[in-house]
């Protein structure tokens, strides 16, 4: 779970302009990790992209790591 902590985090930190403004909670279930990212005021465009292309890229990386051990992992970008 660490290991998906750590990968959404390195890439919000390469995305936004405050990159000490990046925090990501983990929330462990049963077969589902949900992962919350915060990033500071003005950079939630910039993780988010344009129509949420990055987003989704980050959601699709997500999904592939979490493949190898069968589980699911959804990720929330918090305001």
């Amino acid at each position: 779970m660490d290991q998906l902590s750590d990968l959404v985090s390195f890439i919000a930190k390469a995305l936004v302009d405050d990159p000490d403004a990046v925090e990501v909670e983990a929330i462990e279930g049963d077969k589902t990790i949900i992962l919350e990212l915060t990033v500071g005021d003005g950079d939630l465009g910039k993780v988010i992209g344009k129509d949420g292309r990055t987003a989704r890229a980050m959601r699709t990386l997500l999904s592939a790591t979490c493949a190898k051990q069968s589980r699911r992992a959804v990720l929330e970008i918090l305001e």
